[in-house]
């Protein structure tokens, strides 16, 4: 989203400029943030606006996501982020360009589908016990399931993913070269 406002002297001339940030920050505010519910989440990951502390901002610009295992429920969201959005440019007086986009589909097995009844032979022969679960993630395996090629994300053992202290075992890796290598000997018998 990108909003646009009015440049002007933040010190001698306030008034006569619109605040593209204090529009996009209304908007983010109204935001259902975090885990919306048990099958939603949501996020803004990025703002970028201004250009000096003693100008009233002309633009601003931020990147949010919505997330569900449920499709209405993902319209919904999107749709209550739009209308926030849509709200806050024109309490501030301000024109607002969005863009919304898939980036990717989510995808569901059942226990009995190939692709899973692989990954736990592989699992098992290895000696991990298998966990069924759902993941508010994404992988290649979404765009490859999206295209028809059947594919489980398989977890490695991963920590504290997506931040500063993000690290897997040396133990996790050479486990998944194991699992890897059964899942070929399970595809091939």
């Amino acid at each position: 989203m990108t909003f646009h406002g009015r440049a002007a002297h933040a010190g001698m001339y306030p008034d006569d400029g619109r605040s593209a940030i204090a529009a996009a920050a209304r908007a983010i505010s109204e935001f259902r943030l975090g885990r919306v519910d048990e099958d939603s989440t949501a996020n803004v990951g990025t703002i970028k606006g201004g250009t000096a502390t003693n100008i009233v901002p002309e633009w601003c610009t931020f990147e949010a996501e919505a997330r569900s295992h449920d499709e209405a429920k993902l319209a919904d969201l999107v749709g209550e982020m739009q209308n926030a959005i849509t709200f806050a440019a024109t309490v501030a007086d301000c024109e607002v360009e969005t863009r919304a986009r898939k980036s990717y589909r989510g995808y569901r097995f059942a226990k009995r589908d190939d692709a899973v009844v692989l990954a736990v032979q592989a699992l098992e022969s290895c000696g991990y016990e298998v966990v069924y679960d759902r993941s508010g993630g994404a992988a290649d395996a979404n765009v490859f399931n999206e295209r028809g090629l059947q594919c489980v994300n398989l977890a490695n053992g991963m920590i504290d993913i997506h931040t500063s202290d993000e690290r897997i075992a040396v133990a996790d890796l050479e486990g998944m070269v194991d699992v890897t290598l059964a899942l070929v000997e399970a595809a091939r018998s």
